[in-house]
């Protein structure tokens, strides 16, 4: 995503159910930069957990001043 290396990931919860997280990515020179989202919140599916952490990891990238957590 544009300068960012966003990448979406699925975890099997113990009930059957999926977390999303995604990690972002950048290496601009001798400095680099990388953070791990996780999120409490469980999906039925590991396609939907997917498109959540997508989505999340867009509105991370393209914000100019993301929130901070």
């Amino acid at each position: 995503m544009g300068k960012f290396v966003v990448s979406p990931a699925t975890h099997l919860t113990d009930c059957g159910r999926f977390r999303a997280s995604f990690s972002v990515q950048r290496a601009q020179g001798n400095g680099s930069y990388c953070r791990v989202f996780r999120f409490d919140k469980t999906f039925v599916s590991r396609d939907a957990a997917k498109l959540f952490a997508v989505t999340q990891g867009w509105l991370q990238t393209s914000m100019p001043h993301p929130p901070v957590c």
